[in-house]
């Protein structure tokens, strides 16, 4: 080991991080700001519209005995929970990091989706069960109030879906509030074709039958909510980066760097995207101008802004046992 480059690199690194921290925040940060106040309004509004049509609704499934006017009032009901944390998820990420949590709360929304999407499972399989208790002993369905009832929450269910449009739909907790609106949507629909039926044909099993499809499509929605939630609870590496391809990348487009590894990546949330890394360069590289085109390169092609980096001169100071060579 050289101790004159590790000195260098010590001061210099923590001099580039600092300036890296700096840009990220002056920079992004009001954009970041701003992206996270439209969202905070947007599933504000929806959670309040959300709620007030749900209890329209339960009357109305209670007094048309419409088992897919209840679903979609149940759907309504974890919906206006799940839009009212999503909107304190928002305000939460608003306050700034502390002594005990050094990333802030920008993980939390994470978490809101995650268990949104596991609220989106349990509706499925409620949904999935009444279904199949209607379908063995059909219950009288009055088409006419379902009808009215219906039609008007699915006009809500559109202007709620077009105001979490409006927000940031690259947004992991707007796309899992959105989704149980679309569910919503979904059953709404449902409840507006059945009531059709009823009323012309006198068929009832179409109200459970329909109520199970919208169950189905809303189990794969929440699939797709926990899958991606969960990858990023669980410190999975960011969407599209391989940790494999990056020193490969590295060497061949710095060609002072010797060898990369100890490799960590993983989210904070979906905008937060870091990596740590090992570099081992040549002795007479700098490791300022190392550490800045490592970071730019990371920037470019792997999209990470927030990389910390460790310069190496020929061996790696964590295999301390046998103190390898790069």
């Amino acid at each position: 080991m050289h101790p004159s480059h590790s000195h260098a690199h010590d001061h210099d690194a923590d001099h580039s991080e600092s300036d890296h921290a700096h840009d990220d925040h002056g920079h992004s940060g009001h954009g970041h700001a701003h992206h996270h106040g439209a969202n905070e309004r947007s599933v504000g509004l929806a959670a309040m519209l959300t709620g007030g049509f749900m209890f329209v609704e339960i009357v109305g499934g209670v007094l048309a005995g419409s088992l897919a006017l209840l679903a979609d009032a149940g759907h309504m009901l974890t919906d206006f929970a799940s839009l009212s944390l999503a909107w304190f998820a928002f305000r939460l990420t608003r306050r700034p990091a502390d002594w005990r949590r050094t990333y802030g709360f920008d993980r939390f929304a994470v978490l809101v989706a995650f268990v949104n999407g596991i609220a989106l499972f349990a509706i499925a399989a409620w949904i999935g069960i009444e279904a199949w208790r209607r379908l063995a002993n059909p219950v009288e369905v009055r088409g006419g109030p379902m009808l009215w009832i219906a039609v008007t929450g699915l006009a809500v269910n559109v202007i709620v879906f077009f105001i979490l449009r409006g927000a940031d739909n690259d947004n992991l907790n707007i796309r899992a509030a959105a989704l149980h609106v679309v569910g919503d949507l979904l059953g709404s629909v449902a409840a507006v074709v059945a009531a059709i039926v009823i009323l012309t044909t006198g068929w009832m099993p179409i109200d459970p039958l329909l109520s199970l499809i919208v169950g189905l499509i809303v189990l794969r929605s929440a699939w797709h909510v926990v899958a991606e939630s969960g990858h990023i609870l669980l410190e999975g590496s960011p969407a599209g980066f391989d940790s494999r391809a990056i020193g490969d990348d590295l060497r061949a487009a710095l060609p002072y760097v010797l060898d990369v590894h100890h490799v960590h990546a993983w989210s904070i949330s979906q905008e937060r995207p870091m990596v740590t890394l090992h570099a081992c360069v040549t002795e007479n590289t700098d490791a300022t101008v190392a550490v800045r085109e490592i970071k730019q390169r990371l920037a470019k092609d792997f999209r990470i802004t927030h990389a910390t980096i460790e310069i190496e001169y020929g061996a790696c100071g964590d295999d301390d046992a046998t103190y390898k060579a790069c």
